[in-house]
């Protein structure tokens, strides 16, 4: 009887010693689970979240973009690798709150790094320019004066749900769904800056936050290529469809004559490097440094449309908006189409040769440049 007693007690005291085994292989695994770099999270969360490195002086820009990216993705590194501490396991909300924590720093690092890029390059090429701002400098940029933000408009790098977001801060709508495109754009909703006196303007460019995205110039071309000669837009297609085929196509139909439809890309591209163009430009595909002048206006932020969520939320927090105001995420023109990538970029690309790639690589130099944006075709120089 003593004997079986002790083989029970025995049996029972193996099972709490491989119970207590697996509560502590779980506890080590969470350890190591939370151990993990924040970095490694973010990355899980998607690409854009790239940080760029003020560039070291050299006498070659062009061939310095190459390794500035590779550079920033290593100051990425240094700045996000501080793990979540391991020895406490913190909840939900204490883990949020600690994530977005290290998010506002890495944020708010990338705003000074791309200030000062900006400076150092309007230093460098601009530097002979009078830095008296005009009414000219301040066209695009839009005006809400509750909060005090200004945001300058680049077509095809979200300005559509940023001018939702002035719509809702100035208290014109409550929901930004129910803003539709044309109200967005109709000139009557928000007001320029070019809209107010000398005085006035400078007033707001001294006590306003400052906001700027910008986009990779490659893409954004194309995503305005698609938008306004792929979809059907009387406007474009007769104001520059017609005189682009007109000028660049041989034996032309008089139904596209008529009509200017069905734009190819390599004469749009044509149209963009003639130095004698039938007709102007437009800022759908102007350079974002022509159209919102950042070594005249010193924006408090400059975003890309790369991390456009993240880092809008972050530039509304830092102008004060409520945090119920975030971004709008949906796309009101031509939702069925795909968001325009770097592979459908490459796609349309190889649609014209080398040399006029590289003629266009010129054209948006600065704005590769001043956005530290790498090159986009490795053949190009």
């Amino acid at each position: 009887m003593k004997w079986k007693m002790a083989r029970v007690l025995l049996r029972s005291r193996r099972i709490r010693y491989s119970l207590w085994f697996l509560l502590l292989f779980a506890v080590v695994g969470g350890v190591v689970l939370f151990h993990k770099p924040l970095s490694e999270f973010i990355q899980q969360r998607g690409t854009g979240m790239e940080l760029e490195s003020t560039p070291q002086q050299s006498t070659e820009d062009r061939e310095r973009l190459r390794s500035d990216n590779n550079h920033d993705h290593r100051a990425a590194d240094g700045i996000l690798s501080s793990p979540i501490p391991p020895v406490q396991f913190p909840n939900f909300e204490d883990r949020r709150q600690t994530f977005w924590l290290e998010s506002w720093k890495k944020l708010s690092d990338i705003k000074e790094i791309r200030r000062q890029l900006m400076k150092e390059m309007c230093a460098k090429y601009k530097s002979s320019i009078s830095k008296t701002v005009t009414h000219r400098h301040v066209a695009y940029l839009y005006v809400e004066d509750k909060y005090k933000v200004l945001y300058c408009q680049v077509p095809k790098a979200g300005c559509s749900n940023w001018k939702r977001i002035l719509i809702l801060l100035a208290g014109k709508a409550k929901i930004a769904e129910k803003i539709n495109h044309d109200t967005v754009h109709d000139g009557h909703t928000l007001r320029t800056l070019d809209s107010f006196n000398q005085e006035e303007i400078m007033h707001r460019l001294k006590t306003y936050t400052k906001v700027l995205f910008v986009r990779e110039p490659f893409e954004r071309v194309v995503s305005a290529f698609r938008d306004k000669f792929n979809n059907p837009n009387p406007y474009y297609h007769s104001l520059f469809g017609k005189p682009i085929i007109s000028k660049y196509r041989k034996n032309a139909s008089l139904e596209a004559l008529k009509t200017g439809d069905r734009v190819t890309f390599k004469e749009f591209i044509k149209y963009l490097l003639d130095v004698n163009r039938p007709v102007g430009m437009d800022m759908h595909w102007d350079q974002v440094n022509q159209l919102c002048h950042p070594c005249h206006i010193d924006y408090d932020f400059i975003g890309k449309f790369e991390n456009m969520e993240e880092e809008s939320n972050f530039a509304l927090r830092l102008a004060g908006a409520p945090p119920n105001i975030m971004l709008p995420s949906f796309k009101d023109r031509n939702p069925v189409d795909k968001k325009t990538s770097l592979n459908i970029t490459q796609q349309y690309f190889s649609q014209i040769s080398l040399a006029e790639r590289q003629r266009l690589y010129d054209f948006y130099y600065m704005d590769y440049l001043m956005f530290n944006y790498t090159k986009p075709f490795n053949d190009l120089y």
